[in-house]
């Protein structure tokens, strides 16, 4: 059985950091390109982050320079270093696997950013 579960939300003051994890089981991890997503309330899921196989990285506009994506092969993990974080910033985080035509995706972790 697959299970991507991510940990490591919670509720952050404007300026602080999280680090999100995302532990993966029931696949060869290092095969898959794994990518965080995020949705915001009212919003539609948008990707966040990207490492792929050779551990080359994507991030989109409004986190380069403030969010770090990496990931530990042998334990499974990626993980997610999100700092200088805003009220924008705020929403559930999903991880998702994939290789094709395999696509896995974890339940979600909250990360709200509020005074």
């Amino acid at each position: 059985q697959v299970q991507l579960v991510e940990s490591g939300g919670g509720l952050v003051q404007p300026g602080g950091s999280l680090r999100l994890s995302c532990a993966a089981s029931g696949i060869t991890f290092s095969l898959y390109i794994v990518q965080w997503y995020r949705q915001a309330p009212g919003k539609e899921r948008e990707l966040v982050a990207q490492i792929d196989t050779g551990g080359g990285t994507k991030y989109e506009d409004a986190m380069k320079g403030r969010f770090t994506v990496t990931r530990d092969n042998a334990k499974n993990t990626m993980y997610l270093q999100m700092n200088c974080l805003n009220s924008e910033d705020t929403a559930v985080n999903q991880c998702n696997g994939h290789r094709l035509p395999e696509d896995y995706w974890g339940q979600g972790t909250q990360v709200t950013v509020s005074s």
